[in-house]
């Protein structure tokens, strides 16, 4: 997987990546099923405003997708609220790097 380049430069401008908003759907521009805003801040994420349409909770799926994002901005942290116990309740995840797959094939 390869790491996205989180500006771009045009002229003597530099564009950065620093706000993204995490849409749930099937095709781009259909309705979706679950929202997020994303803020990015050096080699940390700040994920929140997630919501989803009829209160279903995010799934473990729905994570990895999170943490797949967080690899390829080349993000070390991501930070987020859980509900919890009729309370907000901050967590971190340490975002570790995908690991390598070699591909060895055996020949006689």
């Amino acid at each position: 997987m390869n790491e996205m380049q989180r500006y771009i430069k045009i002229d003597d401008w530099f564009f950065e990546v620093k706000t993204v908003r995490a849409l749930k759907s099937k095709s781009y521009g259909d309705q979706y099923s679950a929202i997020a805003n994303v803020n990015c801040n050096g080699d940390s994420i700040y994920i929140d405003g997630l919501m989803t349409r009829d209160d279903k909770p995010y799934s473990h799926a729905d994570f990895q997708t999170f943490k797949k994002f967080c690899r390829q901005m080349g993000v070390k942290t991501a930070h987020f609220d859980r509900f919890k116990n009729d309370g907000l309740k901050p967590q971190s995840v340490i975002i570790q790097p995908e690991k390598p797959t070699s591909i060895l094939q055996l020949v006689k």
